[in-house]
């Protein structure tokens, strides 16, 4: 939309932020210390997106951070590790950027506010054969978050996906299981699980769901109490309409909100933060392949409203060579109301030993033990040959006593309801369970044999499963000679489905290092910035390791605002506080 002369506008600010999740309150909280006037606009009811509903890591190498935990990095290793990967992908200078930037980015805020990071000694990269690639210190975390601090204002905070709370309202951690699983394996273990259950019943008589934030919703947490330390505004229920352009730069915004429609001038610039391509059915059709458009890990909300605006007023949409998608494999429950539970496979079944995964071929196509988003590329390679979509994950009734698998949970003793809800399938005998999957049973026999063969040696021959860091990490470490391979059966066996979903999106708005937003003929538009899974990702496509989409978020929304003031931030080294 064009501005014309002295056009009306319902309220001024100096920058508007399109969005609430980790990018958009990082953009703001910045704006506001360096002494902008800020208005967040958010099309929810809650802050914090996609980030909600993550592990809250944010991948940044060579930090203060990594220093103080014990595990130092530096740029030139995480550079040789991002060449090996990437090689010659476009965005190699704003990767740069990125490098140069992501250790002062988050040292500015810890100056700045009581948010700390954390740097896990122990939470490797994802391609762990790779030159210079990390074993701890680049996936910065967060330490639990009060919500209690916030009052009323909790209720805001976006929760976690339901599959990923215990008890109806729970949140746990990787690092809370072994305590609640076996809670009477030592005093340790039993005074955690029952502080926990302690905290979280006391948490119920004031609140809707614990208060004990971890992982994505601990990060949404610290950055909206410091927002409210800072009394900004967030305008919610409101969504961005258009954007406003002169001839010469974005001025403004119309939202729309609860009162109606909202002319908003902008004087320093508009940040685009609403979450990337989500739900938005013309860009998946357009960006996704055709077996990956019918589920996302999304909020609802989230609608591609940031990218359609600006591609409205000339913007330039990077499809990241062709790689738009960022994945995760998700197993579906039909609920008897017809609603769906939808769970990430994330960590907690696909690296353990005794399961596998098979195509309709009834052959494996992948590590299993892989990232998820290497999971889902194998997937979505195999089905150009083979149907592949659905893959079945299949594991032996001791798996699911020891490890779970997707929804059922370790030890569970009633399958039945799985069973008769369609996700959880069984067979008395390998053939069984092929036909109730519908794949090749004379090839699932063999898998399993090969399979089977290559846990007794500990050598995954076909996908050299268990071969990394990440791998083994994710395995079972009691479990010898390979700790992500086991023997399948005796029977009966098991199988649950697994589909693709995006958990975020790798095309977007092109930008440069500053997070400007670049027109068609590749020059920046004054006054528009895009962050978060708005722009494109860097990684054009690669995931190399945990926080891969928050760590750039963060440092990149960090470089909008301090441009947007006027205080560019160079790539060379100067005191945080400057």
């Amino acid at each position: 939309m064009s501005e014309a002369q002295g056009e009306h506008w319902d309220r001024s600010v100096d920058l508007l932020v399109a969005g609430a999740g980790a990018a958009g309150m990082t953009a703001a909280l910045v704006g506001s210390i360096e002494g902008l006037e800020i208005l967040v606009c958010e099309k929810g009811g809650t802050v914090g997106g996609l980030t909600s509903s993550s592990a809250g890591t944010a991948w940044i190498p060579a930090t203060t951070q990594s220093m103080r935990a014990g595990v130092p990095d530096n740029l030139e290793a995480a550079r040789s590790y991002l060449n090996s990967i990437l090689g010659s992908r476009a965005g190699a200078a704003e990767r740069e950027i990125f490098l140069a930037s992501g250790a002062r980015a988050i040292d500015y805020l810890e100056a700045h506010t009581a948010i700390r990071f954390v740097a896990p000694a122990a939470h490797p990269d994802y391609y762990g054969n790779r030159s210079g690639a990390a074993f701890g210190g680049r996936a910065l975390g967060m330490a639990p978050f009060d919500g209690r601090v916030l009052g009323a204002q909790f209720a805001r905070v976006r929760p976690p996906r339901k599959e990923f709370m215990a008890l109806g309202g729970m949140m746990v951690s990787k690092a809370d299981l072994p305590a609640l699983l076996n809670p009477w394996q030592s005093p340790r273990n039993l005074r955690h699980a029952a502080g926990m259950l302690l905290r979280y019943g006391i948490d119920r008589l004031r609140f809707s769901r614990g208060t004990r934030l971890v992982m994505g919703n601990a990060l949404v947490g610290h950055l909206f109490f410091a927002l409210g330390e800072r009394k900004l505004p967030i305008e919610f229920d409101t969504r961005l309409v258009t954007l406003v352009r002169t001839d010469r730069c974005v001025v403004g915004a119309v939202l729309e909100g609860p009162a109606g429609p909202c002319r908003v001038r902008a004087r320093k610039g508009v940040v685009l933060a609403t979450g990337g391509i989500g739900w938005n059915s013309v860009l998946r059709e357009q960006l996704f392949p055709k077996a990956a458009r019918a589920r996302s890990l999304a909020p609802e909300t989230t609608t591609g409203d940031g990218i359609r605006a600006a591609l409205e007023i000339g913007a330039s949409l990077d499809d990241a060579d062709g790689n738009a998608g960022l994945w995760m494999p998700c197993s579906v429950l039909e609920r008897p109301d017809g609603s769906q539970s939808v769970f990430p496979h994330i960590v907690l079944d696909r690296a353990k030993p005794g399961l596998l995964a098979v195509n309709r071929a009834g052959r494996r196509f992948v590590n299993e033990a892989d990232s998820y988003h290497d999971f889902v590329l194998g997937m979505l390679r195999s089905d150009q040959r083979v149907p592949s979509v659905p893959a079945h994950l299949i594991c032996d009734h001791a798996f699911i006593r020891r490890y779970g698998i997707g929804l059922v949970h370790p030890g569970a003793r009633k399958l039945r309801p799985y069973l008769e809800a369609g996700y959880l399938f069984r067979g008395a005998t390998l053939s069984a369970l092929a036909a109730a999957i519908g794949v090749d049973g004379a090839a699932l026999q063999r898998t399993v044999a090969d399979y089977n063969r290559y846990a007794e040696s500990g050598v995954d021959e076909a996908f050299g499963r268990g071969a990394t860091d990440l791998n083994r990490i994710n395995g079972d470490p009691e479990h010898k000679p390979n700790p992500c391979l086991g023997p399948v059966g005796p029977g009966p066996f098991y199988a649950v489905a697994v589909w693709p979903a995006d958990l975020a999106n790798s095309a977007g708005l092109r930008t440069d290092g500053d997070s400007r937003v670049l027109a068609v003929d590749h020059a920046p538009i004054p006054g528009l910035y895009a962050c978060g899974n708005d722009a494109a990702s860097i990684f054009r496509g690669a995931y190399p390791g945990p926080g891969a989409t928050i760590g750039p978020a963060i440092v990149f929304a960090w470089r909008a605002a301090r441009h947007a003031v006027g205080r560019r931030a160079s790539v060379e080294a100067r005191p945080i506080n400057a």
